[in-house]
Protein backbone atom coordinates (compact mmCIF):
# COMPACT_ATOMS: atom_id res chain seq x y z
CA UNK A 1 0.00 0.00 0.00
CA UNK A 2 3.02 2.33 0.38
CA UNK A 3 4.65 4.34 -2.12
CA UNK A 4 6.64 2.02 -4.80
CA UNK A 5 9.87 2.92 -6.78
CA UNK A 6 7.45 3.54 -9.96
CA UNK A 7 5.17 6.25 -8.28
CA UNK A 8 9.16 8.41 -7.44
CA UNK A 9 10.08 7.56 -10.61
CA UNK A 10 6.85 9.14 -12.59
CA UNK A 11 6.95 12.27 -9.74
CA UNK A 12 10.51 13.15 -10.24
CA UNK A 13 9.81 12.83 -14.35
CA UNK A 14 7.26 15.15 -13.74
CA UNK A 15 8.85 17.41 -11.31
CA UNK A 16 12.18 17.81 -13.85
CA UNK A 17 9.12 17.96 -16.91
CA UNK A 18 7.64 21.35 -15.18
CA UNK A 19 10.69 23.13 -13.44
CA UNK A 20 13.70 21.92 -15.50
CA UNK A 21 17.21 20.77 -14.77
CA UNK A 22 18.89 24.47 -14.26
CA UNK A 23 15.97 25.61 -11.80
CA UNK A 24 16.34 22.27 -10.07
CA UNK A 25 20.07 22.98 -9.34
CA UNK A 26 19.54 26.37 -8.55
CA UNK A 27 16.89 25.31 -6.05
CA UNK A 28 19.07 22.49 -4.46
CA UNK A 29 21.71 24.70 -4.36
CA UNK A 30 19.83 27.34 -2.00
CA UNK A 31 18.60 24.86 0.36
CA UNK A 32 22.33 23.47 0.74
CA UNK A 33 23.38 26.87 1.66
CA UNK A 34 20.68 27.33 4.14
CA UNK A 35 21.43 24.59 5.52
CA UNK A 36 24.67 25.53 5.87
CA UNK A 37 24.10 28.78 7.48
CA UNK A 38 21.71 27.20 10.09
CA UNK A 39 24.22 24.70 11.39
CA UNK A 40 27.34 27.31 11.51
CA UNK A 41 23.95 29.68 13.61
CA UNK A 42 23.48 27.04 15.83
CA UNK A 43 27.36 26.48 16.12
CA UNK A 44 27.69 29.87 17.36
CA UNK A 45 24.64 29.87 19.62
CA UNK A 46 26.40 26.75 21.63
CA UNK A 47 29.60 29.16 21.59
CA UNK A 48 27.65 32.16 22.91
CA UNK A 49 25.63 29.72 25.52
CA UNK A 50 29.08 28.59 27.05
CA UNK A 51 30.26 32.26 27.06
CA UNK A 52 26.90 33.53 29.10
CA UNK A 53 27.05 31.04 31.58
CA UNK A 54 30.68 32.09 32.34
CA UNK A 55 29.35 35.72 32.16
CA UNK A 56 27.03 35.07 35.11
CA UNK A 57 29.14 33.33 37.54
CA UNK A 58 31.15 36.19 37.31
CA UNK A 59 28.18 38.97 37.89
CA UNK A 60 26.63 36.35 40.51
CA UNK A 61 29.94 36.89 42.36
CA UNK A 62 30.14 40.79 42.16
CA UNK A 63 26.86 40.90 43.25
CA UNK A 64 27.89 38.85 46.31
CA UNK A 65 30.81 40.53 46.74
CA UNK A 66 28.62 44.12 46.54
CA UNK A 67 26.12 43.12 49.04
CA UNK A 68 29.25 41.61 51.70
CA UNK A 69 30.67 45.57 51.34
CA UNK A 70 27.58 47.73 51.79
CA UNK A 71 26.62 45.56 54.68
CA UNK A 72 28.99 47.39 57.77
CA UNK A 73 28.13 47.10 60.76
CA UNK A 74 26.66 50.58 62.73
CA UNK A 75 28.17 52.05 65.13
CA UNK A 76 25.90 52.52 67.93
CA UNK A 77 26.19 55.73 70.20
Amino acid sequence: MGISITQLLIVLVIVIVLFGTKRLRNIGGDLGGAIKGFRSAMKEGEGDNKLSEKDDDVIDADVINAEVTEKKPEDKV
